[in-house]
């Protein structure tokens, strides 16, 4: 079994709506969702701003290239067209990191892959504050490895430029996950 975070953004079209298709597309695998934040858009283009949340996922048959191939199926049923680097999306779903399990309770490890379509933990996660503020919402004693290194999200959050954790704000938006 796997366990995945996903993190979920948007920023073009009915934002909320888009971020609710990734919860309602992973149905019962969703272990936790956080809270919806408002984010400042990243990597220098000029747009609007994101809605960004982290899903916490399980899955009994998924590994690493799974999750990815999942994440790439539910951008497209939202249209997501890849152009411009850093640019708007539709819809955005990042693996961020991605964890073994064996159903016992002697913990997970972490997956470290470098593929060529899927580096595992994502190498930029530890930089972007809307990964990190929402990631911890929902796991506070969240751990990713950086530089070959578990680090804890907290610390991590606390190093990234404070005008950038400034720009992820909490909104009063929801996401639902299914009930049974």
């Amino acid at each position: 079994m796997t366990r995945v975070v996903l993190s979920i953004g948007s920023n073009l079209g009915d934002r909320l709506a888009r971020l609710q298709s990734v919860v309602d597309g992973l149905g019962q695998a969703v272990v936790a969702v956080s809270p919806v934040y408002d984010t400042v858009a990243w990597g220098g283009v000029e747009q609007g701003s994101f809605l960004n949340a982290v899903v916490i996922a399980d899955g009994p048959a998924y590994d690493a290239q799974a999750w990815l191939c999942r994440a790439q199926q539910l951008e497209r049923k939202a249209g997501r067209v890849r152009g411009q680097r850093w640019g708007p999306r539709t819809l955005d779903v990042d693996v961020i990191s991605c964890y073994q399990t064996s159903g016992a309770t002697n913990g997970a490890a972490e997956v470290i892959t470098r593929e060529s379509d899927l580096t595992l933990p994502h190498p930029r996660a530890h930089l972007r504050a809307f990964v990190l503020v929402p990631w911890l919402a929902v796991d506070p004693d969240a751990e990713l490895t950086v530089a070959g290194r578990a680090r804890r999200v907290d610390q991590l959050l606390a190093e990234v430029e404070p005008t950038e954790r400034e720009g992820v704000r909490l909104t009063k938006l929801t996401l639902k996950p299914k009930s049974d």
